[in-house]
């Protein structure tokens, strides 16, 4: 994977930044036990991340890094850095540099402490501590905030984001019209990630690239983009590519997963291709169903890697043409039925009260055996409903509705 491939290994190399890298070193060679952490800020793509992992190499020092969002609670981040931040490494003479990505990815309602285990960590940590965060103003993380030095990261300029696609060019052999280099970078709007990502996808396999590879990508759109994740998935001849496709957009995995499951048929054409894919997407159902049923978030990652890394696997070489996403038939019914599965569940309770069972019992124990005797027992409908203290036209709105 290029963005991998060519990751800056020293400060020097790391595209743009000045202001910020400078801020980064005065703050590392300044820190004691005891003092702030530095919360690097900024739009995803702009070198935060890389920005630590080229320091601690360009120090020596060894790298303990997390994701916040992977790590969803108090004792999962315990676990995974308690002894960590403490303890020297193995090799004794290095020392450690602590990185927490993405630490407003965490929710209030889901991590269960996951602020507080930082703000421990910061605190009682003998290494340096350097947390990332697209918007450090988020309400959850007030507390993280005042222990916490922060250093701004902007959005990369279309001229270094020009030139390191250029120096990528030149390493793979690749010779590219400089349209589209700057089409590339103007496109992603100083995420130089993207625009490495998407220089990837059209080059791959190739020694020259034009401005007519770039309708390969069609038109890209920031963030909550599905249209701009799902080419990421299917277009992508690298998992992690795959992978990093859906990290920025604002949806449910469920949902992410219908999208996929939805435009795989008007993408794949091969019916090897088609049959890995369903394959991977199968497996990545099982895990969605574990999650939902036995509430398992661990399962989570799993289901993440199936449904992008393994369905962009399951071709051989991608499909060089334009596909039009269709949104999921799932969301759209839905969408459609809100107003009608509202009043049916609202049924459903009552029903369950008066059965002192569970809705669930109701809909998959009761339901078939009354209907089948509404349909074969003249009067049977009036009788039930005045037993269940219900409507003729509520019991026949629900045998249609599960017909």
């Amino acid at each position: 994977m290029w963005t991998v491939k060519y990751k800056p290994k020293r400060l020097a190399e790391v595209a743009d930044q000045a202001e910020a890298k400078e801020k980064l070193l005065k703050w590392f060679e300044k820190w004691k036990p005891g003092r702030k952490a530095a919360l690097l800020y900024g739009p995803p793509g702009n070198g935060k991340t890389c920005t630590v992992e080229a320091l601690a190499a360009e120090k020596g020092l060894d790298l303990l890094e997390t994701n916040a969002s992977d790590v969803r609670s108090e004792s999962k981040i315990e676990r995974f850095l308690g002894r960590g931040v403490r303890e020297a490494s193995l090799l004794g003479t290095r020392g450690k540099i602590i990185l927490i990505d993405e630490i407003d990815g965490m929710e209030a309602s889901a991590d269960r402490g996951g602020a507080r285990a930082i703000l421990r960590i910061i605190r009682e940590s003998a290494f340096p501590v350097v947390l990332t965060a697209n918007d450090p103003w988020d309400r959850s993380l007030y507390e993280v905030r005042g222990l916490c030095e922060l250093i701004e990261f902007r959005k990369v300029p279309i001229r270094d984001a020009v030139k390191r696609l250029e120096y990528i060019c030149g390493r793979e052999g690749i010779k590219a019209d400089p349209k589209v280099l700057h089409a590339l970078a103007e496109k992603n709007q100083g995420d130089l990630r993207g625009a490495i990502l998407d220089l990837e996808t059209i080059a791959q396999g190739r020694k020259q690239v034009t401005l007519e590879d770039l309708e390969v990508l069609g038109k890209r759109e920031k963030e909550a983009d599905i249209f701009a994740a799902l080419r990421g998935v299917f277009k992508s001849h690298s998992a992690l590519s795959a992978k990093h496709a859906v990290s920025s957009v604002d949806m449910d995995p469920s949902e992410i997963f219908l999208w996929i499951e939805q435009n795989l048929a008007n993408e794949y054409e091969k019916p090897e291709d088609l049959a890995r894919a369903y394959e991977a997407l199968a497996k990545a159902d099982v895990f969605r169903s574990r999650i939902i049923h036995r509430q398992n978030w661990r399962m989570l990652a799993y289901m993440v890697d199936l449904m992008t890394a393994g369905v962009s696997q399951a071709k051989k070489e991608a499909y060089r043409k334009f596909t039009r996403y269709q949104r999921p038939e799932k969301l759209s019914f839905y969408s459609k039925t809100m107003r009608t599965r509202a009043r049916v569940n609202q049924v459903l309770r009552r029903i369950a009260s008066r059965l002192h069972c569970s809705t669930r019992k109701v809909k998959t124990e009761f339901l078939p055996y009354l209907f089948f005797l509404m349909k074969r027992e003249e009067g049977f409908t009036g009788r039930l409903a005045s037993a269940l203290n219900l409507s003729e036209d509520e019991l026949e709105m629900l045998s249609s509705f599960y017909r």
